[in-house]
């Protein structure tokens, strides 16, 4: 708690950066894989995980984010919890044997039935690295936590493209599937060096049992509200459908889940250990959420403006009907952005119960707004899921503070110094494409346009909107423990 400040804006930083090395090497597998292999190959797997992935969501059942959240743990609960973890890994493995044949069928696929059988063994792994991952965050080592992602997506992705190169199709994305949770787990038994000991009762993990259960069954209901676009699709368009939807998805989720990953646990082991000092916790989630704000709006605007220059560099032509997928899911980009952060708030706080009741309230609106768009293919899912994501997102940020020590205008005026900030970004880019874009090819117009609106947003965001002490702040934070902890500016 002494330099806890310092320790987070270190920690923080090293997880961007890690994360942006991660970014760089997923899209620059995705558009190898893309071109090795064909948009059904990737559909078959996006079948299959569209089920397990549900079950993937019990795979900790939220003890992971209890270790982390409790002000004080024991080494009785945590190698308790493991045991715990374990089991559910075991138990989880055996529930996705036994669905293999019903997904099969569902799909009327049946070389889905291998697939689940093989994808299943990926939850014994994750079962065994939960806790050593939790312990890593509760101590703030995020460096570590950092080097194990990227090596286990190096690793698993590297016998991805070489099944794919060898001729194996869609078992080369299986083969990623598997490799990754296997290696991430032996990365952080070695990084932790922890070994567990024997389970206990009466180790006084009841509670923790509880926040846990809260925790996961929020995840499942988000977890559907968000995926079950994907099963319609699977089930009504076919594979190739699902693939090229699937692709725009992950891309759009890219920067989405990277900054989550990078920011995300951070941000939940430093306001969790702050929930006692209210004012102190609302200037770092404030801090925190304008940083992720500001890192996520020009990657909205790039995706919305120049999505057909992304396809084509990204992933190829025989991929371009997922461009105007793409287009139509950016917005989604900002509006996780802005509700991620407050997640991580409600469950710092304890606050678990309520974000379950949001999450009970947006999946039935979001799964008819994808029966809504259903008949009209890809897009048409496409569009609702983006329009209902965005009606939501005022309600979704009223609700979330409420009662917190955060007020609805704390947010607003963090959400509007970067979204003004990128107006006249977007306009001078976009003007930039009209006069030089027919003379270029694909990359270097998108080169040449994202340059233009990263330049021009970073001047306004730092000189006109006011926000140069606030990073100049962030960068003095990384060489050590600060004298002047309390007198840093907040974006409020």
């Amino acid at each position: 708690m002494k330099d806890l400040k310092a320790r987070t804006i270190r920690g923080g930083s090293a997880r961007i950066c890690a994360q942006a090395a991660n970014f760089i090497f997923r899209v620059g597998s995705l558009m190898v894989l893309a071109r090795l292999l064909d948009p059904k190959d990737f559909g078959l797997l996006g079948m299959v995980t569209a089920f397990t992935g549900i079950l993937s969501l019990f795979r900790d059942f939220g003890l992971s984010a209890a270790t982390v959240q409790r002000t004080t743990v024991t080494e009785e609960q945590t190698s308790t919890l493991f045991w715990i973890n374990s089991v559910v890994g075991a138990i989880l493995t055996m529930v996705a044997l036994l669905l293999a044949p019903l997904v099969a069928t569902f799909y009327h696929e049946p070389r889905l039935l291998w697939i689940t059988s093989v994808v299943a063994i990926g939850f014994l792994f994750n079962g065994a690295g939960i806790q050593h991952s939790a312990l890593l965050q509760r101590q703030m080592r995020f460096t570590a936590l950092a080097l194990i992602d990227i090596v286990s997506l190096v690793v698993s992705t590297t016998i991805a493209i070489g099944g794919a190169m060898a001729g194996y199709g869609y078992w080369a994305l299986v083969a990623m599937a598997v490799s990754l949770p296997l290696t991430t787990t032996v990365g952080l038994w070695l990084a932790s060096s922890w070994v567990p000991g024997r389970p206990r009762r009466g180790a006084g993990i009841r509670s923790m049992m509880r926040f846990g259960g809260i925790v996961t069954l929020n995840s499942l209901v988000v977890y559907v509200a968000f995926n079950f676009e994907k099963v319609l699709l699977g089930r009504f368009g076919g594979a190739e459908v699902l693939g090229i939807y699937g692709r725009a998805y992950q891309l759009i989720r890219i920067p989405t889940d990277n900054l989550n990953s990078a920011v995300g646990e951070v941000a939940f082991s430093a306001l969790s250990r702050t929930q006692d000092d209210p004012g102190r916790l609302k200037r770092y989630f404030l801090k925190g959420y304008s940083l992720v704000l500001a890192l996520t709006l020009p990657i909205t605007i790039v995706c919305a403006l120049f999505a057909d220059d992304m396809i084509l560099v990204l992933l190829g032509p025989k991929w371009k009907e997922a461009a105007g997928i793409f287009r139509l899911l950016a917005p989604t980009i900002l509006v996780f952005a802005i509700a991620n952060p407050l997640g991580w708030l409600l469950t710092s706080l304890g606050l678990v119960g309520r974000a379950l009741k949001m999450a009970l309230v947006v999946t039935p609106l979001m799964i008819a707004s994808y029966i809504i768009g259903l008949p009209y293919g890809a897009r048409g899912v496409a569009f609702a899921y983006s329009a209902m994501m965005t009606l939501w997102v005022i309600p979704l940020i009223a609700w979330s503070v409420h009662g917190t020590m955060i007020s609805f205008w704390d947010i607003m005026r963090v959400v509007g110094r970067p979204l003004a900030s990128i107006i006249p970004a977007a306009g001078l880019a976009f003007g930039v494409r009209l006069f030089f874009g027919p003379m270029l090819s694909p990359l270097p117009r998108l080169l040449l346009e994202s340059t233009v609106l990263l330049i021009t947003y970073s001047g306004v965001l730092l000189f006109v909107a006011g926000q140069k002490s606030f990073y100049l702040n962030l960068l003095r934070g990384l060489k050590g423990p600060l004298s002047a902890e309390e007198k840093s500016l907040a974006p409020t």
